[in-house]
């Protein structure tokens, strides 16, 4: 992708360092510059930015200066009856000195970065209404440069490509400046579309077709086949099948044909890639149904992959299944971050793979060949009739899990003996044992509810993902310690939530429920763990105890910069979360140590990714906050 360089690079240069810098024998990947050009920051999804103008020596002076709201108000004031989603998940991109970013309502705006006021908004197509009901796409990308510069994004069933200075249509793209993403027009393309990216002149689309009434979780439905489009025309290029068909190689790890019927196993969230390699790095989801596999018995490949393909032929390069036949919504929730780190003293191409199970896969983004040592590890059989969980699953050696794993009563709240007893009580009424303990009937003969699982099926790390320091290879992995439940039928009345609360409504295991862990992946050695927030310690029951923070379960995405870490505590809204999860507090910490150095109340959680920009001379950081009864809005900081 050529994606739009600032205006003055010799200025960004100064203002970011070289464009690779090395430290620690780790070279950076992507360009250092004012501009905040994707998703995750640069196109390995590292979430980092060299700007130092905001540094330990001003820190303290940071506070916001304006704010924002993720829907243009004449939209609403237009159509009275919108009810836009507050969890807005969307990051916006700057890039010569525009914001681009996807509204609440999936609509791309462009505003401007130094205010966040409105300079365009996207139109409807002829024929197309706007919808009472819609959230944000995770993201857009920019492809081309100035004049040319281009929009690309998906809303709806359409990709649409914009013009970046206007937001008109490029009418020679696909049908008048969309494509139909349904291969049939009954169909509808999945809810809250991924981040599409530009690859070398290739759009790569993930996302899930879904039929008419199969959406449900527990029934089947339509592959998510990741497919490539020609950026100047909208030409359909290639397609990769997630589940393959007759006559592809993995059809026998889909056991009596079940390939056939198979569903989901699908790209949900963003895509990373290395353009001079041309390689696009796709992170899939579980196989449908999420908890149940009696009907597609096998491995299920490329469920819970990483796949790597050409972007310019879909030719798979290589692939790894990180969990056999999945049981738990073990999904890969973000993409691989890229960048080059020294392991056993040789400088390697890295994709960095965080994971919902709390592991850390590396690989030689080349090859595929594993950095550190992974082992098939046997792991319990499925008590499920019909059921056939994979015997043996792969277990990264290195680094150690950056969460907790497996539910025994060693896992349980002590705090006090009573709440100890009390959380003993509930454990007995599931199955519970080792990470990968399938899960179980519920009411059976054995008289348990189902099978008490951690991580559950939000983490460990979820779609925020992690942050890595292209200077020093170390990641930065916010993560959850929320157990689930598995069972047959996963809402089964009148137990109908999909997390477990545990005495008095505290938390069942012992904090901290959400974590900022320091991972070197030059060597795969722990530097440090912190709680992310204080938790639940104004409970009644723990308010005189004088704990520590405890840390809020939220999912949180993370903000790295040349001498911080950027971190919000996540927010609840929209999501089966427990009510101790998310907080309002926006936080910097040292990248050393994990101390908090800087911290304010945003006056909601944060839900969307935290960025960074230089706009006229000044160092930005915005992030998006919202709550069930706080609209969504963007907040900027600087240092006044």
């Amino acid at each position: 992708m050529h994606t739009p360089k600032t205006k003055n690079l010799a200025r960004a240069i100064a203002l970011c360092g070289t464009l690779y810098g090395t430290l620690s024998g780790t070279t950076a990947l992507a360009e250092a510059t004012a501009d905040w050009a994707h998703f995750g920051g640069d196109i390995g999804d590292t979430k980092y930015s060299a700007l130092d103008q905001i540094n330990a020596k001003n820190i303290d002076r940071l506070k916001v200066v304006w704010r924002a709201p993720a829907l243009d108000p004449a939209l609403l004031a237009e159509n009275p009856s919108l009810r836009p989603s507050n969890n807005y998940r969307n990051a916006p991109l700057v890039v010569d000195g525009v914001m681009y970013m996807s509204n609440q309502i999936g609509q791309v705006e462009a505003r401007n970065p130094g205010s966040g006021e409105l300079i365009w908004r996207q139109t409807n197509a002829v024929g197309e209404s706007t919808p009472r009901r819609a959230s944000a796409s995770r993201a857009i990308t920019l492809w081309g440069s100035r004049d040319a510069a281009r929009v690309v994004t998906i809303r709806g069933s359409y990709l649409y490509l914009l013009v970046a200075k206007n937001g008109a249509v490029v009418t020679d793209f696909g049908d008048n400046g969309r494509v139909d993403l349904r291969e049939n027009p009954k169909n509808v393309f999945a809810w809250n579309a991924p981040a599409p990216i530009v690859v070398n002149d290739v759009i790569v689309v993930g996302g899930q077709p879904i039929a008419t009434g199969t959406g449900d979780i527990n029934k089947a439905s339509l592959a998510g086949d990741v497919r490539g489009y020609d950026a100047h025309t909208g030409t359909l290029l290639w397609t990769f099948h997630t589940v393959p068909r007759e006559g592809e190689p993995g059809t026998e790890t889909w056991e009596n044909e079940s390939w056939r019927q198979g569903g989901k196993t699908k790209v949900w969230s963003a895509f990373s890639a290395d353009e001079e390699l041309g390689y696009v790095y796709l992170p899939l989801s579980a196989p449908s149904n999420d908890y149940y596999g009696v009907a597609r018995p096998g491995d299920n490949l490329y469920s819970d992959s990483i796949v790597a393909l050409d972007a310019k032929t879909g030719k798979k390069v290589w692939h790894f299944q990180t969990v056999h036949h999945d049981l738990w919504d073990y999904d890969l929730p973000t993409p691989p971050m890229l960048a080059d780190i020294k392991v056993n003293g040789e400088l390697r191409k890295a994709a960095i793979q965080v994971t919902k199970m709390g592991y850390v896969f590396a690989f030689d983004r080349a090859t595929g060949e594993a950095l550190f040592p992974i082992i098939e590890t046997p792991v319990q059989a499925s008590s499920m009739p019909g059921e056939k969980a994979s015997p043996t699953q792969p277990i990264p050696v290195k680094p150690k899990p950056f969460d907790r794993q497996g539910m025994n009563e060693d896992q349980l709240i002590d705090f006090t003996p009573q709440l100890r007893a009390e959380a003993v009580e509930i454990l007995s009424r599931y199955v519970h044992g080792e990470i990968y303990t399938p899960p179980s009937v519920a009411g059976g003969a054995d008289g348990k509810l189902g099978t008490l699982y951690l991580p559950g099926w939000v983490g460990g790390a979820n779609w925020t993902g992690a942050a890595l320091d292209p200077q020093t290879g170390v990641a930065y992995i916010p993560s959850v310690t929320v157990p689930w439940v598995g069972r047959d039928n996963y809402r089964r009345p009148a137990e109908d939530k999909l997390y477990l609360e545990g005495p008095k409504g505290l938390p069942i295991v012992k904090p901290p429920y959400g974590r900022i862990t320091a991972i070197d992946m030059n060597s795969g050695e722990h530097l440090w763990m912190v709680p992310n927030g204080d938790g639940p310690r104004d409970h009644p029951l723990l308010k005189d105890l004088d704990l520590p923070p405890l840390g809020q379960a939220g999912r949180a995405a993370p903000l790295l910069t040349k001498s911080f870490l950027f971190l919000g505590e996540g927010s609840p809204v929209g999501i089966s979360m427990p009510k101790f999860s998310g907080g309002n507090m926006f936080r910097a910490y040292d990248k050393q140590t994990g101390k908090v150095v800087w911290e304010t109340d945003l006056g909601a959680g944060t839900t969307s990714p935290p960025i960074s920009y230089m706009f006229e001379g000044k160092q930005y950081i915005v992030v998006g906050v919202g709550g069930v009864d706080h609209p969504a809005e963007l907040v900027a900081m600087s240092i006044d």
